[in-house]
């Protein structure tokens, strides 16, 4: 259940972000809205995900996740690009969370 709670903060975050593109620096208020309203829920539910694990451990599966969801959407939905050293530099993201989730003792209290 607590990475399921951190997913579920990974998505809100990633949709608060992927709404403030939209919202064109607040400018339109439906994605403005939904940017405040996602950010809300992404940090709640890290709150509750801190229960389980500790922060930095958190945090750095939260923003590293958000960073390669953001991009791929940014990619996909906005049209922005990335060069090969994003995209390897996004891809050792990836690995140092699967190293941390299964190496490390200290993914969870």
């Amino acid at each position: 259940m607590p990475y399921l709670i951190l997913a579920l903060a990974i998505l809100a975050e990633t949709i608060g972000t992927t709404a403030l593109q939209a919202s064109q620096q607040f400018t339109k208020p439906l994605p403005a809205l939904i940017t405040v309203i996602g950010y809300g829920a992404a940090f709640y539910l890290l709150s509750i995900a801190l229960k389980t694990f500790p922060v930095g451990i958190a945090y750095a599966m939260w923003s590293g996740l958000g960073i390669v969801l953001i991009a791929a959407i940014g990619f996909v939905v906005f049209g922005q690009k990335l060069d090969l050293p994003a995209v390897i530099g996004m891809g050792f993201i990836i690995v140092g969370i699967a190293v941390i989730n299964l190496f490390s003792n200290s993914a969870t209290h």
